[in-house]
């Protein structure tokens, strides 16, 4: 049997693309659709508190609404965004809401756990773009599809970048009417490159009780130290079987099988340091002092986070989520800010980026604007965005949010927001004809345009007829018929070294073999038809 190429997760239709429809649905659609690979403009609807101007939209913290599909590729595609965005992400959090069969009512098992992780590996795939080489995506999930994301993150991500599976205990309660009471989440946490985030990474701060464990019997001026329960070991080798001279003049020597843990060098030296324990009365076995002052500044993340630690489902919804919407049915399973601040704590930093693309109730978000990051929440759903997300982060902007991690991180208020909308489609189907549709007419023309152009960058102010470029390449766009008139008022503006692509509604034949003549390697494309053959796209 042969033992060549690598273990992968198959699916019915892998080799293909999912896209949502209006009613909430998923259509299987072939990977270069042009409803797949359509990047979509991203327009704004309101900004809230402190943001930039318009031109430096993409600094400000982003609350976006449409498919995440869409709003990732429009980060990741987008230059005004991309250029903010692409490989600089510090931290992904998401809670996939279609990890369970509710959400899949209109499919068979097979075609459901297929949508599922289609649905997975196609934001999977962006996000591992957006990440910084020091960044890591961090994945909520029950037992329903845990294991099969898993394997879908090893290919994504590769195995060596895991870096653990978090258990969340949701609930420290039991449930009676059951076989077994499950109470616990999983987060699966894969780095970008282990290598570069592994000694990146943020330990957690000691707490009171950890702090506790270093006491100072004796005194010693160099402060509190760690008291262990012994200084011998079960395995180790003759020469760290040697006899010690206790204070009280009896000689001790580990017994048969057991050794001392510190070499007679190390322990000499801290026997002259003053670093050895012997206790009160002098004739305990010895032990080498471990100070509070010369440890790491904070404790390395355990796996196990129990509620006690980091709050539950139903102590948000009752001590939080009610308070901030009292007469809004709560959310099922909203996530506690302390769960979000251990997982913020750890992978980032004040400034660094935090996404999560399934926003929800808007958690992740509200978390990181009171410790001080930058965030993009993504929500499908308009409702939510509308009910929970914006009045949830506009209260934290204002001040009026006191609950969760407020004070413990020491939020007051501050900063803001710029509420955008994933845009609709450019493009409109009538029977077999593919055209453009009503919206995309003037600045909206050469906005979406530009989008579907690789490389090809809006330039807001650009002096006319042209609207943006790439390098010495110029693009114009003309909402309309493009005539021997236009070509030469178009050329005329070029100078001597540059090139210019031409998209437009028409055009006439003798128009493009005009350009030709005039500027050689200058090009007309027709929309909407040509900017689907520039990347390869295809009408079905």
């Amino acid at each position: 049997m042969g033992t060549s190429g690598r273990l992968s997760l198959s699916w019915v239709n892998k080799d293909r693309s999912l896209i949502s429809t209006q009613d909430g649905g998923y259509e299987w659609l072939d990977r270069d659709d042009y409803r797949v690979t359509e990047t979509r403009l991203l327009r704004d609807v309101a900004t809230v508190g402190e943001v930039h101007d318009d031109l430096k939209r993409a600094e400000d913290n982003l609350l976006i609404a449409g498919d995440s599909g869409d709003a990732l590729r429009a980060l990741t595609r987008l230059p005004e965004f991309a250029d903010r965005y692409r490989g600089k992400v510090k931290l992904v959090y998401i809670d996939p809401p279609f990890n369970t069969g509710q959400a899949f009512e209109h499919y068979d098992d097979g075609v459901e756990h297929s949508v599922w992780l289609t649905m997975m590996r196609e934001r999977l795939l962006l996000i591992r773009d957006l990440l910084a080489e020091d960044g890591s995506v961090w994945v909520h999930l029950d037992d329903s599809e845990m294991a099969y994301c898993k394997v879908l993150m090893d290919e994504i991500f590769g195995r060596s970048n895991f870096a653990a599976t978090i258990v969340w205990e949701t609930d420290a309660g039991r449930r009676n009417d059951t076989a077994i009471s499950t109470v616990q989440d999983y987060i699966l946490v894969f780095a970008k490159n282990w290598n570069v985030w592994r000694p990146t990474r943020n330990l957690l701060p000691r707490t009171a009780d950890q702090e506790k464990r270093y006491k100072n019997p004796d005194g010693d001026h160099r402060g509190p130290w760690l008291q262990g329960a012994d200084s011998t070991a079960k395995s180790g080798s003759e020469a760290m079987r040697y006899p010690v001279t206790l204070p009280s003049g009896r000689v001790v020597t580990p017994p048969s099988g057991v050794y001392w843990r510190f070499s007679r060098e190390n322990f000499e030296r801290a026997l002259e340091e003053g670093r050895v324990y012997f206790g009160k009365d002098g004739n305990r076995m010895p032990i080498v002092k471990r100070y509070l002052s010369e440890v790491q500044s904070g404790v390395v993340p355990r796996t196990w986070w129990p509620a006690a630690e980091v709050g539950s489902n139903m102590g948000a919804k009752r001590d939080h989520f009610r308070k901030m919407f009292p007469d809004i049915p709560a959310f099922a399973t909203p996530k506690p800010e302390g769960l979000m601040e251990r997982v913020i704590t750890i992978a980032s930093n004040p400034g660094d980026i935090v996404l999560d693309c399934f926003g929800g109730s808007g958690t992740t978000a509200a978390v990181a604007h009171k410790m001080g990051r930058r965030w993009v929440a993504i929500e499908r759903e308009r409702a939510t965005v509308e009910t929970f997300l914006r009045p949830r982060l506009e209260m934290v902007v204002n001040g009026e949010e006191p609950g969760g991690v407020t004070a413990s991180v020491g939020w007051e208020k501050g900063g803001g927001f710029r509420h955008l909308e994933v845009a609709p489609s450019m493009y409109e189907r009538l029977g077999n004809r593919l055209l453009l549709a009503p919206w995309v007419a003037g600045d909206a023309f050469a906005a979406a345009a530009c989008a579907q152009i690789p490389g090809f960058e809006l330039q807001p102010g650009a002096q006319a007829p042209f609207v943006g470029g790439k390098g010495r390449q110029r693009l114009a766009v003309v909402d309309g018929l493009v005539s021997e008139g236009t070509v030469r008022s178009v050329v005329e503006a070029l100078s001597e070294d540059e090139r210019v692509l031409i998209v437009a509604k028409s055009y006439l034949r003798e128009a493009a073999t005009l350009l030709e003549n005039l500027s050689p390697g200058s090009r007309i494309k027709k929309a909407p038809q040509d900017l689907l053959d520039m990347k390869g796209r295809v009408l079905r």
